[in-house]
């Protein structure tokens, strides 16, 4: 499951004369947190979200440092769905749910495959790449998710939201090369499979969460069948690939270094996506973006303190580039027909240019299919 999905539909409000409906109670685990201070609440979601994400970070790129492991980051996706999919069983088992699913097994399936693309091109991607810019390339889903609504459905993006597509494109692009220029073991390998992840993920959110609102599925649902749905197709891949016996040959001399770590970085992701999902229900997808950002930054920081390699201030400005358009697509999404002084006139003059260039397109306005477009 990734990181656009939302566990609980919003109760509609009551009008202001007839009866309140009861608040629904947003749990965790079966931690009924939402009974909690408001306080205590965010201290307790925003340190779980940091020390699951840090440590599924350090873990991953851990995986990594293993000699000879570069060419088995499908064999490791296949790893993580069998364990996200025992996880997921456990869970409904002690929660007393049924097993059985409300989703069609078609739509499953698209979802399974997105699912499969979005870890598995970019487990493989960390082999190739330096850590911190498989991070920056994941921060910017919002790129392949604008140029395919105006190429595909000639959608049009309030100015704010544009300037933040190119703010992370600018990123992307310095961060790649100062990558490419102290790196010495750079392939363009690694920025090929974390594009084709990116591009998954940027679909996956839309479909996951039209699924679940159309058919009012259980989160966890959604992890049990779409992650075991992926398990058999990797599976299926690798075995026709002929990559299966090789890799798992490779494991068993490394059980623990594959199964035990891969254990560990199964269940960190697994409970981090709980959280930010709680976080989201209980506080919003703006807070829930700003607490999952200053995490990436950290994991990005941690990585060059734990895991040697070169540094250069140019990493820092590309990063900065990044978190300026995460921001500047939240605002614009935030704050459609109001803007500041100065992105007023920038907006007159960007509306002036788009006005001469193409003066019969009509604007189509811009849903927010999904909480987690950055």
């Amino acid at each position: 499951m990734t990181k656009g999905e939302s566990v609980f539909v919003p109760l509609g409000e009551a009008g202001a004369d007839g009866p309140q409906p009861p608040k629904k109670v947003v749990k965790f685990f079966g931690i009924p947190v939402s009974t909690l201070p408001v306080t205590l609440q965010l201290i307790l979601l925003t340190a779980l979200v940091f020390i699951f994400y840090l440590m599924y970070g350090y873990v991953l790129e851990l995986i990594f440092t293993l000699e000879g492991m570069q060419p088995y980051g499908w064999y490791l996706t296949l790893v993580q769905f069998a364990y996200y999919t025992t996880f997921a069983v456990i869970q409904l088992l002690l929660s007393g749910e049924s097993l059985s699913k409300k989703i069609p097994l078609k739509t499953y399936a698209v979802i399974a495959i997105l699912t499969v693309g979005t870890m598995g091109f970019s487990n493989s991607s960390v082999g190739y790449l330096n850590y911190p810019t498989q991070v920056i390339f994941k921060s910017c889903k919002l790129i392949p998710v604008m140029i395919g609504s105006v190429l595909i459905l000639g959608k049009r993006y309030s100015f704010a939201e544009v300037v933040a597509c190119v703010c992370m494109s600018a990123g992307l692009i310095w961060f790649t090369l100062a990558d490419s220029t102290i790196q010495p073991t750079f392939s363009i390998t690694g920025v090929v499979l974390v594009s084709l992840a990116l591009l998954c993920d940027a679909v996956i959110g839309n479909v996951q969460e039209g699924a679940i609102k159309k058919y009012n599925e259980g989160a966890t649902h959604v992890v049990l069948y779409s992650y075991s749905l992926g398990f058999i197709i990797i599976l299926l891949g690798l075995i026709m690939s002929n990559q299966l016996f090789s890799a798992a040959s490779f494991a068993t001399q490394f059980p623990w270094e594959v199964y035990g770590r891969g254990a560990v970085l199964s269940l960190a992701g697994f409970c981090g996506v709980q959280v930010v999902l709680t976080l989201v229900t209980l506080h919003g997808a703006l807070l829930a973006v700003t607490i999952t950002t200053c995490r990436k930054a950290l994991t990005i920081c941690l990585s060059f303190v734990f895991f040697s390699k070169p540094f250069t201030i140019q990493y820092v400005w590309g990063g900065v580039l990044v978190i300026a358009g995460i921001y500047l697509n939240i605002y614009g999404k935030k704050n459609k027909g109001s803007s500041t002084p100065f992105l007023v006139s920038l907006q007159k003059l960007y509306m002036a240019v788009q006005r001469s260039l193409a003066p019969k397109v009509s604007t189509i306005k811009e849903g927010d299919s999904s909480l987690f477009n950055v």
